[in-house]
């Protein structure tokens, strides 16, 4: 018999004074069986980053045609990708194919930049991806705030997020690295 998702729920409220986006949104999240917390917690700080209208949740790692999250138009094509991780060449090739932007969140202190010292060159001729590294340290903060029912708020001002549930507050200031 086949393990289930566990749903959990998100209760956000964002300020992104970057982007001039505010809004408050009710997200369920379905962690898959083989996922941790710590990643399942990225894909939710990859979703308030981009947030806008539209922006949802795939199938993820049950689906092997679908990155993490994605934005969609009316006519069904993909206008954003976000994956997750150390992904092949490959991969990020077939996005950048199929989606107007693609962005990567990896992640990993120690295999991260094992990983883009081997690839980096490669991933230049992709002009509609950015890479985007996000510390260990951020990713644990936000897994301490994991629970089945969450209540975040997030503040986004010059290039900083904000997360913060309950007494907990994480600094998120991703690095550019594409």
């Amino acid at each position: 018999m086949a393990l289930k998702a566990t749903v959990f729920k998100a209760s956000v409220s964002i300020a992104d004074m970057d982007r001039g986006v505010y809004l408050d949104e009710n997200l369920t999240i379905a962690q898959h069986p083989s996922e941790n917390d710590e990643r399942m917690m990225l894909r939710i700080l990859a979703w308030i980053l981009n947030a806008t209208e539209g922006l949802e949740f795939t199938k993820g790692l049950s689906e092997d045609d679908e990155p993490e999250v994605w934005k969609k138009s009316l006519s069904d094509e993909i206008e954003l990708w976000i994956e997750l991780g150390c992904p092949d060449e490959k991969r990020l090739r077939k996005a950048s194919a199929r989606a107007s932007e693609v962005i990567l969140y990896t992640y990993g202190d120690n295999a991260a930049p094992i990983w883009w010292e081997q690839i980096k060159n490669k991933l230049t001729r992709f002009n509609n991806l950015k890479v985007v590294y996000i510390p260990d340290s951020v990713i644990d903060g936000l897994a301490a705030m994991t629970a089945r029912t969450m209540q975040l708020q997030i503040t986004i001002q010059d290039g900083t997020a904000w997360v913060n549930c309950g007494e907990q507050t994480v600094e998120v200031t991703p690095e550019s690295w594409m």
